[in-house]
């Protein structure tokens, strides 16, 4: 987007805000501002600065997806309901890493520059160049209760992988779940999807478990299905007046389809990946001001991933491998007054990846990050909040780094609130972007035949300075919310494949800080109770990526994208929402190609009963369009609808 266009979409959309701002202020009695005036009902975020904050005094920009938003969009994973966040690129595409979600482009087949959350716990798999994707899968929609999404670093709270933005994703409690639930998915493409779900509340003690099958054709295109499968349990103790215990544990497997016909070096075959986890929360609520918390958690992943080279006969390339991480995290929360809160703590985190095909070794290659943090929220005045903080961390990969951020929100008036920030961030190299030594040997003679990577080790951390300024505006007499976005990302000494020219045959790639680059624009997105029953929901975002040398990281995201989603609920609870979204041209992940998308999906759902049971029966139609490129230019998202049975008892 030029910068004509640019400096006219800001003062529209800031000449607009601050005129209805205006007209809000004007209609009412002028008086002094007070703490009280911003008590109004707000939605507090969990996950930005590790402190409970209300939307509206966070310091980033967050989008929230609640459970009944995500159930009447229609879609059934998390990876495509991101595609509705603005500013996100996401792919449903199973061929590269699995399906994969970024924020402001340039993620490739792995996303690694993004920080998932699992009810506080990172799923960010640490094997090969680092990526989502799996974590992604953690757990169904059903068992989510809501989504926070934070468009923006926040490496000050959660370190290396929060670079461009945090997904976190809050599970269901235990006491909202009673009794036993059942879902079924059948239709077009060999969607079949199967879920269970049967949970206890009683007192002191809650339980949840949960089963689900998810299960299609895949892309149109792709020479196989897809299929993830998940188990997932939660516990709650009350242990006392002061004291809470949360156990988790769960298990998902995606198994899918991945390469191509006729691609010697990425031919066609089966790869599966396993996670497993297990994670210990535990919170005690010293007085009415302190509270502390301590974390333990651990996963274990297995990749497995083989097929025949052709071109020498008995030779099995193999990418498979094992990846598990131990996780510890201490917390303490303060409240000192009325105008100062503080969190701060420290986390201990190993990684440990094991193949030897890819390192050419056969132990394990361990990177253990110690990280301290701290913020600290100011209410500087009634209508002044100031949030500080930052995050040290000491990799042994890559030695030490800093992450600072100061914010400070203006209450301009009762549901007015302008913000600016600015941020340092760093995201490390993985351990195969530091140690790879991928190599083919003869199966016979054991004689090398080829050095696909080599990694050198002189690669050093990526680094991101955010300079943001931002609008949260909330007109409840007209049932209108607007958060408003201005950004400013320069990234350092990003890390790309490298092959030094002119290259002989069959020379290695390896890892270097290669690239610099720019990603400057506005996004925005609108949310407005236009009529009873009714909700309408729009986002637009204006991206552009400049400064690169790289073509496919000037095309990683779309100069124009936007989503419109409109939802009604009927005086006899049935639903219908209807979803729009179209993006500019932006690289596919697997090709240096650029491709549009516009997909518009529709559902309906009607409520039953059966006997004692509560029934809801949904169609959803997703892609009513004509088919759009996903992925890689053989690849498709075509149209595809399908009817889902639940049942709750």
């Amino acid at each position: 987007m030029g910068k004509r266009r640019m400096v006219v979409a800001v003062l529209v959309a800031l000449g607009a805000l601050g005129a209805l701002g205006a007209a809000a202020a004007h209609a009412q009695p002028a008086v002094a501002l007070s703490e009280q005036d911003f008590l109004a009902e707000v939605p507090m975020v969990l996950s930005v600065a590790r402190l409970p904050q209300r939307l509206d005094e966070t310091p980033g920009a967050v989008t929230i997806l609640d459970r009944d938003w995500i159930r009447q969009s229609g879609a059934r994973d998390l990876a495509d309901l991101l595609r509705l966040v603005p500013g996100f690129q996401t792919s449903n595409s199973f061929a590269g890493d699995m399906q994969q979600a970024s924020y402001h482009g340039a993620y490739g087949e792995f996303s690694n520059r993004l920080q998932v959350l699992v009810d506080g716990r990172s799923v960010y798999s640490s094997y090969l160049l680092g990526s989502t994707g799996l974590g992604l899968q953690t757990l169904g929609l059903d068992d989510i209760e809501r989504v926070e999404v934070l468009r923006g670093s926040n490496s000050a709270a959660y370190g290396a992988r929060a670079f461009l933005g945090v997904v976190n994703i809050v599970s269901r409690d235990t006491k909202d779940t009673p009794g036993l639930a059942i879902g079924v998915t059948s239709g077009q493409n060999g969607v079949r999807d199967l879920a269970a779900r049967w949970a206890y509340a009683g007192a002191g003690l809650g339980l949840r478990m949960s089963a689900d099958q998810r299960v299609d054709d895949g892309l149109v295109g792709a020479e196989g299905p897809t299929r993830v499968r998940r188990f997932n349990t939660r516990v709650d103790f009350r242990l006392s007046e002061r004291d809470e215990l949360e156990l988790r544990a769960g298990v998902v497997e995606a198994s899918a389809t991945r390469g191509f016909v006729g691609r010697v070096g990425n031919p066609v075959r089966q790869r599966t990946d396993h996670a497993r986890h297990l994670q210990v929360d535990w919170r005690r609520t010293l007085d009415a001001d302190q509270v502390v918390s301590a974390q333990f958690s651990l996963s274990h992943e297995r990749y497995t991933d083989h097929f025949r080279y052709t071109p020498v006969p008995g030779l099995i390339v193999d990418f498979g491998g094992r990846a598990t991480d131990h996780n510890v995290l201490l917390q303490h929360t303060v409240r000192h007054g009325a105008a100062l809160r503080t969190v701060w703590g420290a986390e201990f985190r190993s990684e440990q990846v094991r193949s030897q095909p890819v390192y050419n070794r056969s132990d394990a290659i361990r990177t253990d990050f110690t990280r301290l943090f701290g913020n600290a929220e100011w209410r500087a005045a009634p209508n002044w909040v100031v949030n500080a903080g930052g995050l040290f961390e000491h990799s042994s990969l890559s030695g030490d780094t800093l992450a600072p951020r100061l914010a400070l929100n203006w209450h301009v008036a009762p549901g007015q609130t302008a913000r600016a920030g600015v941020s340092r961030a760093f995201r490390p190299p993985s351990a195969y972007e530091k140690h790879a030594d991928t190599r083919y040997f003869h199966p016979l003679t054991n004689a090398l035949l080829e050095v696909t990577a080599l990694a050198s080790g002189q690669v050093g951390p990526e680094s991101l300075l955010t300079r943001e300024l931002g609008y949260l505006a909330d007109w409840q007499s007209l049932g209108l919310k607007a958060d408003v976005r201005l950004f400013h990302e320069k990234v350092s000494d990003a890390i790309g494949a490298y092959r030094k020219l002119p290259a002989p045959a069959r020379r290695p790639y390896d890892y270097v800080n290669q690239d610099r680059f720019r990603i400057r624009g506005l996004e925005y997105q609108l949310n407005w109770r236009a009529w009873r029953g009714g909700e309408v929901t729009f986002n637009q975002s204006f991206t552009r990526i400049s400064d690169s040398f790289n073509n496919d990281t000037l095309h990683g995201a779309a100069d124009n994208a936007l989503s419109l989603v409109l939802m009604h609920q009927f005086s006899n609870r049935a639903q219908a929402s209807v979803s729009y979204n179209k993006s500019g041209p932006a690289v596919l992940q697997g090709a240096a190609v650029l491709a549009s998308k516009e997909r518009l999906d529709l559902r309906v759902a009607i409520p039953m009963t059966l006997g004692p049971a509560k029934a809801e029966l949904a169609l959803v139609v997703q892609n009513l369009g004509p088919a759009y490129l996903d992925y890689d230019p053989l690849y498709s998202f075509a149209r595809r609808a399908f009817v889902t049975l639940r049942v709750q008892h």
